[in-house]
């Protein structure tokens, strides 16, 4: 498969007939069946070949599948991302299960990644809808890999009422929109992990801002700085692109209360720079952290009390290496 993305009218009636060659063989009206495609643009989808693959794959539909299914849409992934969890709602218990596929064109508005939630909960559309966006503005929507998006993004969430349970009071409603939150952010956190050339996972939180939108305005320029993003890969703790990045995002900053901090998992924050300035601390304590696989940059701009988070990864030769030869 690919795209099917700048296709014309071809590419329309090869989605279409995806979907009416697979209701054929599984029964349904063909509007049941939902397309989603990631690849190369511009190429024409080979009928005969997706054809051949639907009709393999249908018999071999079972509960017992959920690896085979993720590892089929894997593309420049390495590894395949899937998780089920269960609930227990006040009407008794449910299942949420989810498999995505992304390593690279990851960046908020979800980029070239495809993903799927399924639930036996019994839960109207409209509601899925709603807990679908919040579960996705938290994980899907606030990962970064290298700031590109693409043609091709979409998130499923499709409920059968299987279980008979329904998702209706507050705590019900909390609790699966956690649940469904869990799933989520798992996925995303398996694409951040397996993207084009990682070998670390860097979790940027910003705090002290004016609004929500400057937090995430400073968030996304450093979570997508390649000059931060190759300090990571180096593990070069060059904290002055990081303020680069954050005084060119256009968030309104306080420089005089300007506030960085860096840190490994379950370790204490080492200040970087505080009210502006630069502290005492050692150098090789910062590159320590710089070269854990994983560790957070937090940064506090001293304007107010909005926040966020992201997360995002290094920029290595091998990502190069990976886009440089995609199609080769």
């Amino acid at each position: 498969g690919n795209a099917n993305a700048c296709t014309g009218a071809a590419g329309m009636a090869a989605a279409r007939d995806m979907q009416q060659y697979t209701a054929q063989l599984l029964g349904g009206r063909p509007e049941q069946f939902l397309v989603m495609s990631t690849g190369v643009i511009g190429v024409p989808l080979p009928m005969e070949r997706v054809r051949a693959g639907l009709a393999t794959a249908a018999p071999l539909l079972s509960p017992l599948n959920g690896r085979a299914a993720a590892e089929a849409i894997m593309t420049t992934d390495t590894r395949p991302k899937f998780l089920a969890v269960e609930v227990d709602l006040p009407g008794g218990r449910v299942s949420l299960g989810g498999m995505a596929k992304g390593a690279g064109m990851i960046h908020p508005d979800m980029a070239t990644l495809l993903g799927l939630v399924t639930t036996d909960a019994m839960i109207p559309a409209g509601e899925l809808d709603e807990f679908l966006r919040q579960a996705v503005s938290g994980s899907f929507n606030a990962i970064s890999i290298d700031g590109d998006t693409s043609t091709n993004d979409t998130i499923l969430l499709l409920a059968n009422g299987a279980s008979g349970v329904p998702v209706e009071d507050e705590i019900g409603r909390a609790a699966f929109g956690a649940a469904l939150n869990e799933v989520c952010r798992a996925l995303a956190m398996m694409i951040v992990a397996d993207g084009e050339g990682v070998t670390k996972v860097v979790t940027v939180r910003v705090t002290g801002a004016a609004t929500p939108a400057d937090a995430r305005r400073v968030a996304d320029t450093i979570a997508t700085s390649p000059l931060v993003k190759t300090a990571f890969a180096g593990g070069d703790p060059n904290w002055g692109r990081i303020m680069m990045a954050t005084g060119r995002s256009g968030a309104e900053i306080d420089p005089m209360r300007l506030a960085l901090w860096i840190s490994a998992p379950d370790e204490e924050p080492l200040p970087i720079v505080r009210e502006g300035t630069p502290t005492d601390y050692r150098e090789k304590d910062a590159a320590a952290i710089f070269a854990r696989p994983e560790f957070t940059v937090h940064v506090d701009l001293g304007s107010g009390t909005a926040e966020t988070s992201l997360w995002t990864t290094d920029l290595t030769h091998d990502y190069v290496t990976i886009n440089a030869d995609y199609r080769t």
